[in-house]
């Protein structure tokens, strides 16, 4: 009885080691790590732009990367505000605003009575250029990138580089410890960087700035890529609330971009093929040269393309612009795949594609429909509240600035006149509250109690910043914003049409599927991290997506 007590005892322990082995394996990757990772933002590209203009994509361009690829139909954004910065740092740091620091484009820096770009930094210079535009670098971002993260996972063995047309859109998403970032500079037309990265610019980045391709784009004129009569997703051309090309006083198609002389580089970063062609090319350059995906370790670049948010924010998301903008937007995508195929190797590489916000329809388009919508303007309305101020309290200039949809307030000025400042800030609130397309105003500080929607609350906390945010918050009606001109549009705020992002992962790693969960912008990060077996950045607040990872 004993002995056969002992042989079950074996049997079961066998079975149990079996079990546990077999647990095991399940779970350990098999999978090598993809030789380069290319981290791509289209700037304000709204998630619906995927099935909007779906039937008339190719099949190597989103649509490779939707049906090969895992695609995350309900990825927002999960702060305020919904700008480029922002979303940049945030989807390459899994952070948010109130962690990141990275509480806007710009913001208001009370301690030195000063706006702060997000990516400013006067210790360094131009390199390549000799504008103002090279003055950047990314110190004013608190936390590490995945980027960063990688560099740190083998002894700064892996390259990382950044590259868009707008400075923040190349150099926050590659972190701290790139070996390089680079932007265009309007004034001169070429790719530039700071002495952060580099005294000098390589050889390859001169040669590829000769080529002079923003000339060549230009004179080859944008017309629609196909019959514009097909165009039937988008209202017809020529809208009054439409803007227009920097240096071109005719609107609508063709336009004569070759007739453009004086305002011509920076009338390039608005011609979407062009300037997004022109980016991909870089970064086709950049990955030769530098033998990025070729080494023995994993390179990472990061891609933003940049001219459909400067022509989303000119023509709007209805307009003929926009769809030529898509469609030809999927064909540097297909190219692009093409390329790495034969560069890296097919399943040797690792794509993630998202937005780092989308965009409001113009509010005079949605009036035409009969929805409601509409503008205002934050200069009438500090000056007014200024005014009512210094009239009842006797204070200059309450209002220091109106920033992200935050009112800064004037602390010295109030302490100055002995008053007190939750009695001037209610004021100043019922005054903002008494407007008809803000729906809601409050301290900044009373943001865990005020009674608002659970999910719009989270965004705001998740965007507030005590030394970077303002002391007044405003919630503003839906399709409304702030103007700056009679056309065009903007973005910034939780809204769907603002949050609601494009998610897709594709090659070395990634499963085929689809997942209609919602996730997160600050997710990306920590799932990279995970794909790669490394550290995720040190201000990541996301979680990891394993319903994707091929493991």
């Amino acid at each position: 009885m004993l002995k056969f007590s002992i042989a079950i005892f074996f049997l079961l322990f066998s079975f149990t080691s079996i079990a546990q082995t077999k647990k095991i394996t399940a779970v350990v990757s098999t999978q090598e790590a993809p030789k380069l990772v290319v981290g791509i933002v289209i700037d304000q590209m709204r998630w619906d732009y995927l099935h909007r203009f779906n039937a008339r994509y190719g099949n190597a361009g989103f649509k490779r990367l939707m049906t090969q690829g895992y695609n995350f139909e309900n990825a927002y954004i999960n702060y305020v505000p919904s700008y480029t910065a922002v979303g940049h740092s945030t989807v390459f740091n899994g952070s948010v605003p109130a962690i990141s620091g990275m509480v806007g484009n710009n913001w208001w820096e009370k301690s030195i009575k000063k706006n702060i770009y997000c990516t400013s930094d006067s210790t360094v210079t131009s390199v390549g250029g000799t504008t103002f535009a090279g003055k950047m670098s990314p110190k004013n971002m608190l936390v590490t990138s995945v980027c960063d993260e990688l560099r740190l996972s083998n002894n700064f063995r892996s390259k990382v580089i950044g590259i868009a047309l707008k400075d923040r859109g190349a150099i926050l998403p590659a972190g701290h410890s790139a070996n390089a970032a680079y932007w265009y500079d309007e004034a001169v037309g070429k790719w530039i960087t700071s002495s952060y990265y580099m005294s000098s610019l390589p050889q390859w980045v001169d040669e590829f700035n000769k080529l002079d391709e923003p000339s060549k784009f230009m004179s080859q004129d944008w017309n629609t890529l196909y019959p514009i009569a097909t165009y039937e997703q988008s209202t017809a051309d020529l809208q009054i609330f439409e803007g227009k090309l920097t240096g071109i006083s005719k609107a609508g198609f063709p336009y004569a971009t070759s007739t453009v002389i004086k305002e011509k580089y920076s009338s390039f970063k608005t011609t979407p093929g062009a300037a997004a062609t022109y980016t991909f090319n870089f970064g086709k350059q950049a990955i030769r040269s530098e033998n990025l995906g070729n080494r023995s370790v994993t390179d990472f670049l990061t891609l933003s393309v940049s001219s459909t948010d400067y022509a989303g924010h000119t023509f709007g998301p209805n307009s003929v612009e926009m769809e030529d903008i898509m469609l030809r937007l999927d064909k540097d995508i297909a190219d692009f795949l093409s390329f790495l195929d034969t560069q890296i190797g097919v399943g040797k590489y690792t794509i993630m594609l998202t937005a780092d916000h989308g965009a409001a329809h113009i509010p005079a388009f949605l009036q035409s429909k009969q929805i409601p919508a509409g503008t205002y303007l934050e200069a009438p309305l500090a000056k007014e509240i200024n005014d009512a101020v210094k009239e009842k309290f006797g204070i200059d200039e309450v209002i220091e600035n109106f920033q992200n949809y935050q009112v800064y307030l004037n602390d010295a000025g109030i302490k100055a006149k002995k008053e007190s400042k939750q009695e001037v800030m209610q004021y100043i609130i019922e005054m903002l509250t008494s407007k008809d397309f803000i729906t809601d105003a409050f301290a900044t500080a009373d943001l865990v109690t005020h009674p608002i929607t659970a999910v719009v609350k989270e965004k705001l906390i998740n965007g507030y910043n005590y030394k970077r945010s303002g002391d007044i918050q405003m919630l503003i009606k839906p399709a409304y914003f702030e103007a700056y001109g009679n056309t065009g549009t903007t973005h910034g705020l939780w809204n769907p049409y603002d949050t609601h992002i494009p998610l897709l992962f594709f090659g070395s790693g990634i499963k085929k599927g689809k997942s209609h969960s919602t996730v997160y912008m600050s997710d990306i990060a920590p799932t990279i991290a995970a794909l790669l077996n490394i550290q995720e950045p040190n201000g990541s607040v996301g979680k990891v997506l394993t319903e994707m990872i091929d493991k």
